[in-house]
């Protein structure tokens, strides 16, 4: 292989996985920087150990690297991590690694951030890049101020936020919602408006790759959505579609379902995923990406991919 070569962090966890696979499918040299010794994965050119918390020499794993894509840190949470925690693996570890990257001469420091560094759980209107980020707690501050920091370093950087993801592997509260969806009665979502939007890992990979392939330099943080937002039922719909099933959807009025979703310990996932938070991605439209496909699409592919005996 003679393509650019990538450091890429975070190569075990969801995105990062998927991430590997697709720019090594695409030619790119996929150096992987891990925490601690375990078996190189699959698609690596290799693979340097290290602790990004405490990246004393960085020379080896960054030399002859074209550009690092950091996708490490801490997971958002429903409740309980404290904020320091945040700060030090997704704010300091960012900063230090830039700082190394810098050092080493390497072009570009591209980012995995999140939505939340720019809003709440939900939003009136339609998100963009053009808003001043307003984050509402901790886990989102943590990623502004790691942007803030790549800034500060001297290198040229960009920050993809992307919103909800989804893909094979998927955790949190789109491994529950395709969970319920799975279930064999009608569930009681039909009323739901609200609406969310949505990115698979494969539009989220070619995001990356559309800025790694950006010639003029970036410097600012881009959101990354895909252009169809669903509601909570649309979703659904969508999922059981790739089941080989109806949607089996009933009405129930909202105040009632969001009763027992306090009651069942529900409530935060409830309100994350039925309320609106639609986002618009045209600085990465601009630069040329476009989505690998539709979020109805990607969600039936999704729940028939799981559905798949191992």
């Amino acid at each position: 292989m003679s393509g650019p070569v990538i450091a890429l962090t975070g190569a075990t966890g969801f995105i990062g996985r998927h991430l590997l696979r697709a720019l090594s499918a695409r030619g790119y040299r996929v150096r992987v920087l891990l925490r601690r010794p375990v078996e190189v994965p699959d698609g690596a050119s290799g693979a340097v150990v290290g602790d990004l918390t405490r990246p004393m020499n960085m020379a080896a794993a960054l030399s002859d690297v074209d550009a690092v894509v950091h996708s490490a840190g801490l997971a958002h949470a429903m409740s309980g991590t404290p904020e320091d925690d945040y700060r030090a693996s997704n704010t300091e570890a960012t900063r230090r690694l830039a700082e190394a990257a810098a050092k080493a001469r390497v072009r570009r420091f591209v980012f995995l951030s999140s939505i939340r560094a720019q809003v709440g759980a939900s939003a009136d209107g339609i998100v963009d890049e053009a808003a001043p980020p307003a984050p509402t707690e901790a886990y989102g501050r943590s990623k502004l101020a790691a942007e803030a920091a790549l800034a500060e370093v001297g290198i040229d950087w960009v920050a993809l936020r992307p919103v909800l993801v989804y893909g094979a592997g998927v955790k949190g509260n789109m491994a529950a919602l395709l969970q319920l969806a799975r279930a064999p009665y009608p569930l009681p979502l039909a009323s739901l408006r609200g609406r969310r939007s949505l990115v698979s890992v494969e539009s989220l990979a070619g995001a990356v790759e559309t800025v790694l392939r950006a010639e003029a330099p970036l410097g600012r943080p881009l959101l990354v959505a895909e252009p169809d937002p669903l509601t909570l039922p649309e979703m659904i719909a969508a999922l059981r579609q790739g089941l080989g099933r109806g949607p089996g959807l009933v009405p129930c009025p909202t105040p009632l379902l969001g009763l027992a979703c306090r009651l069942t310990g529900r409530e935060e996932a409830y309100a994350r995923l039925s309320t609106d938070l639609v986002a618009r991605a045209d600085g990465l439209a601009a630069l040329g990406w476009a989505p690998a496909g539709t979020a109805r699409e990607g969600l039936a592919a999704l729940a028939r991919s799981e559905s798949r005996p191992a």
